[in-house]
């Protein structure tokens, strides 16, 4: 399958605080807030939605299409990007911005305070996707992930006026947008993915009961964190729901869900069902949360096949490595 991926495309800066954010915030002063933490440990990372996604997918053997706007400070990062298998020959170059940056700082239980420059992410609405269709010989599915408002809207709109199936992940732009622009970035999707607070704000900006979004889009995509996925749609008799696959270890949650999206269009990509897609995407979470970073991951198929076996089964697995076979 030819897959873009679209959205932003940035540094990411990850501290880690030993401690709780929650024992500094005084509830009835939340209006005057004014706190500082004493950060012990300090990563700067190559990250942003739409390259993570590519990142994972390509690991697990695909070639995706990145779509978003960078700053002339891309070289090295477009480098690492395409010797891992990542298109990047569609990404606009700003003259005049830097590159979008994430700065993130984790506490002992995993909580996370995050702050985004957006830079150069606010010139992807400059970006059309016909041209990226001519390039490829067409598009078959096209990913429209957080990123510069307005390229979201125009990717999204482009999709649809074009018939090119499309996933809706809206994500971090949730909390920033409106119910009108929500509304329009859902409709017609193929896939909705959030996580569950997200889905729930979803309905609640839109003004939609969930009846009212599974009749708008074809698959709704629930991501539940520590207790996995769940996955509905009208075509779907009853959800599917798959656990999340057990991690040898926490290191970092920052980028699990791109991760998640990564192993899912995958699986979508070389043919498995809904259910195997969300094993292979709650698989290849796990790898991130162990690592620190988003790309930072090694990722062995042997090692990961087996990994997968162990949480989701036989009949799992041996639908994964005859799809993956058929796909190389």
């Amino acid at each position: 399958m030819r897959i873009a991926i679209a959205g932003s495309i940035a540094t990411d800066h990850l501290m880690t605080f030993s401690g709780r954010f929650a024992d500094s915030l005084v509830v009835d002063q939340l209006d005057k807030i004014s706190l500082s933490f004493l950060a012990h440990k300090l990563d700067i990372r190559r990250g942003g939605v739409a390259a993570n996604i590519c990142f994972g997918m390509a690991r697990l053997g695909q070639h995706p299409v990145l779509v978003g706007a960078v700053g002339e400070d891309f070289a090295d990062y477009r480098s690492w990007l395409e010797r891992h298998g990542v298109d990047c020959a569609s990404v606009r170059v700003s003259q005049t911005q830097h590159t979008a940056r994430f700065v993130c700082t984790t506490d002992d239980d995993m909580a996370q305070i995050a702050t985004f420059y957006a830079g150069a992410m606010s010139e992807a609405r400059e970006i059309e996707l016909g041209p990226v269709a001519d390039r490829l010989g067409g598009l078959d599915l096209v990913l429209v992930g957080p990123d510069d408002p307005e390229a979201m809207r125009r990717h999204t709109d482009e999709c649809r006026k074009r018939g090119i199936p499309f996933v809706a992940d809206p994500s971090q732009q949730l909390a920033f947008s409106d119910g009108a622009f929500i509304r329009d970035l859902v409709e017609g999707a193929e896939y909705l993915i959030t996580n569950e607070y997200e889905s729930h704000l979803t309905e609640q900006k839109t003004g939609w009961t969930q009846d009212e979004i599974t009749a708008r889009v074809r698959f709704r995509v629930t991501t539940l964190g520590k207790d996995g996925v769940r996955i509905t749609g009208a075509e779907l008799s009853e959800p599917v729901v798959v656990p999340a696959a057990r991690e040898v270890r926490k290191a970092d949650p920052t980028g699990v869900g791109d991760a998640f999206r990564a192993g899912f269009i995958t699986g979508i990509a070389i043919g498995l069902p809904l259910r195997e897609s969300a094993e292979v995407g709650s698989m290849l979470a796990t790898y991130v949360i162990e690592t620190v970073g988003t790309q930072e991951y090694e990722l062995g198929r042997e090692d990961f096949v087996a990994r997968f076996r162990e949480a989701y089964g036989e009949a799992s697995a041996d639908l994964l490595v005859d799809a993956l076979a058929a796909a190389a």
